[in-house]
């Protein structure tokens, strides 16, 4: 269940089925109300089948319950706006993200995500390491079979933002990411410094390409996010990931200046 961190979403599926059982209705008759097959909801219920927000959705709209589930996962699970990215990634064929200030969070080891959650000074550990465990279960679309294409681009000052302090973290960082870039489904290039004024200076932002071809994309912000469906708002992004991406190094040259980065500092 890549959407939501597995214990989560276990607990979801399990008051769904409690739901239903108590409103006297059947897998067939729950279906029927929430959009779905009855061989559906049998293997999201049995845990075989992911979780979706369109099925959590379905579950609301057929217990008539007023969007209590939906409500429970966006307090217990992941910001509201961001819910619709995560089905987004959960079933993207293609995922495309470009990132001028932080490593992409599919690509964060544990000490990096744990570092950059705990900015955060308004949040208990408790939160720190919910957070964390949410952003690692995502990362499983990465391994999993029919796993996207991701490509990312990063600037290469990202790298180097590495006081004495950070710079073990950032080190353990930099070898992932030349792990995961020698992947066939992973690429991963660097904006070099020299190119000092592009149009991604504006922002980063990712794109995920659905199953039926379709673009969806998502822009983080310091209030939240957004997710971007709109033809012509993608069309603008997709431009914006090709100047980008053309200003970035290739696959094998990112890798070495990664590798040189962290030869730097020794």
């Amino acid at each position: 269940m890549a959407d939501l961190p597995h214990s989560l979403a276990a607990f979801i599926v399990a008051e769904i089925r409690r739901a239903r059982g108590a409103a006297g209705m059947t897998q067939e008759s729950f279906g029927r109300g929430a959009g779905f097959s009855a061989s559906h909801v049998s293997a999201v219920e049995s845990e075989t089948r992911a979780l979706t927000m369109d099925f959590i959705k379905g579950a609301d709209r057929a217990l008539k319950n007023n969007g209590l589930f939906e409500r429970m996962v966006a307090k217990l699970g992941a910001p509201s706006w961001f819910l619709p990215w995560l089905d987004a990634e959960r079933t993207a064929t293609q995922l495309r993200c470009f990132q001028p200030n932080l490593v992409p969070g599919l690509l964060q080891t544990d000490a990096y995500a744990r570092a950059v959650i705990r900015c955060n000074e308004t949040l208990s550990e408790d939160e720190v390491e919910k957070r964390l465990a949410h952003r690692i279960d995502r990362q499983a679309i990465l391994t999993k079979a029919n796993a996207p294409h991701v490509v990312a681009v990063i600037a290469e000052a990202v790298l180097r933002r590495a006081g004495t302090d950070f710079r073990d973290i950032m080190a353990g960082q930099i070898k992932q990411l030349t792990t995961l870039a020698e992947q066939p489904n992973i690429n991963v290039h660097l904006l070099p410094d020299e190119v000092s004024m592009h149009v991604g200076l504006t922002g980063p932002f990712s794109l995920a390409r659905l199953p039926e071809h379709k673009w969806v994309a998502e822009m983080e912000n310091q209030l939240g996010g957004v997710v971007i469906d709109r033809d012509e708002d993608v069309d603008t992004l997709m431009s914006r990931w090709e100047m980008v991406r053309s200003e970035a190094l290739p696959r094998r040259q990112s890798i070495e200046l990664m590798k040189d980065v962290v030869t730097s500092w020794t």
